[in-house]
């Protein structure tokens, strides 16, 4: 159920906000927009904003429908928003085009790979609301040609996607250690990857997990290694625009919500209402209730996004673990009460 006392309260500061906006129009002054909340409650939709295609985070089944650890992300914020994960838009970005996207107001959410930077957070009029996927910079080359390290690299041609971190990093790298490299820029990872196929770059640099992705798509994955130096700290999270803090906030606890969730061992079977455990769901509706009371959210939010999505580690390992082709292990991912650095709030 809806908390009526959070949506009176809403009403009543939207209507105010209303006649203060018709006041201002009626003066000549600019007005802001609503809020990105009331926005999706408004179009009964989520716009997401997602990468052109990447293995394990964006890809689409042979149906056409969308699915991987960025699009589960886009239906956990609308299953809490909404009530159902299906009420999603997804719009295809570039690298490039990605953040105008979101400061155009053409998304209301980016969940595309992207990494939290001082400079992104600072100059782009972003709020980054988290991380969702710890990465690192590596690279990926033919076993063929045995190298087993970055170091090997002096003269190498390297493919790299345009509008990334990527190359800025690369080029310090070996700059540091004294090695001349050529790079080759490219729009898209789907262009990089075919001149990395066909030999035209000898080796390709992205994040590790996406260059997990890229691998898997390769005619035969294990002709090509992943090096194992990691050269630059990538922290991946969902984000939004700067301004609307009660819609970073939203989006933040929807993946502390997940995060929290796995460590408290609440999947969708143990807080199933006829089969699961009460304790269990009594726990999610405790983890819940600020955001009821903040958001205007049904009492069960949190369950609704378990039933949807399930916890973290069922949105991991459903797209990015061992038993899928990309074989990522949860690594730096896995909570800090198992050996990783993944750490929520509590939320309560």
């Amino acid at each position: 159920m809806i908390n009526k006392q959070a949506l009176s309260r809403r009403l009543r500061a939207t209507l105010a906000a209303a006649l203060g906006l018709g006041l201002m129009a009626a003066q000549g002054i600019e007005a802001a927009s609503a809020s990105t909340l009331e926005d999706v409650r408004g179009r009964d939709k989520l716009i997401c904003g997602i990468s052109e295609g990447l293995a394990g985070f964006s890809d689409k089944d042979e149906a056409g429908n969308w699915y991987g650890f960025d699009v589960d992300f886009c239906r956990a914020v609308a299953a809490a928003v909404l009530g159902d994960p299906q009420k999603v838009d997804y719009v295809q970005l570039s690298a490039n085009d990605r953040f105008k996207a979101l400061t155009d107001g053409k998304i209301d959410l980016l969940s595309r790979n992207s990494t939290w930077t001082m400079s992104r957070d600072l100059d782009l009029d972003l709020d980054f609301a988290g991380i969702a996927y710890y990465d690192g910079q590596g690279f990926l080359a033919h076993a063929v040609d045995g190298m087993t390290s970055a170091l090997e690299l002096n003269g190498a041609r390297i493919c790299v996607v345009s509008g990334t971190t990527t190359e800025e990093n690369a080029a310090e790298y070996f700059a540091d250690n004294g090695m001349d490299v050529t790079f080759l820029r490219f729009a898209d990872r789907g262009q990089a990857r075919k001149a990395y196929a066909s030999g035209e770059c000898d080796v390709y640099t992205a994040d590790s997990s996406a260059l997990a992705a890229e691998r898997s798509l390769l005619d035969v994955p294990d002709d090509h290694v992943i090096l194992s130096e990691v050269i630059s700290k990538e922290p991946l999270g969902p984000v939004t625009r700067e301004g609307d803090p009660q819609w970073t906030e939203l989006v933040r606890w929807v993946l502390y919500g997940l995060i929290n969730a796995e460590e408290a061992e609440l999947t969708a079977a143990s807080v199933d209402e006829k089969t699961g455990d009460p304790a269990k769901r009594h726990k999610a509706m405790q983890f819940g209730a600020p955001g009821v009371k903040e958001f205007g959210l049904s009492d069960d939010w949190l369950i609704v996004v378990l039933n949807a999505v399930g916890n973290y580690s069922d949105i991991f390992e459903r797209n990015l673990g061992e038993q899928t082709p990309l074989a990522l292990r949860r690594g730096v991912n896995a909570l800090w009460t198992r050996g990783g650095i993944l750490y929520a709030p509590p939320m309560h």
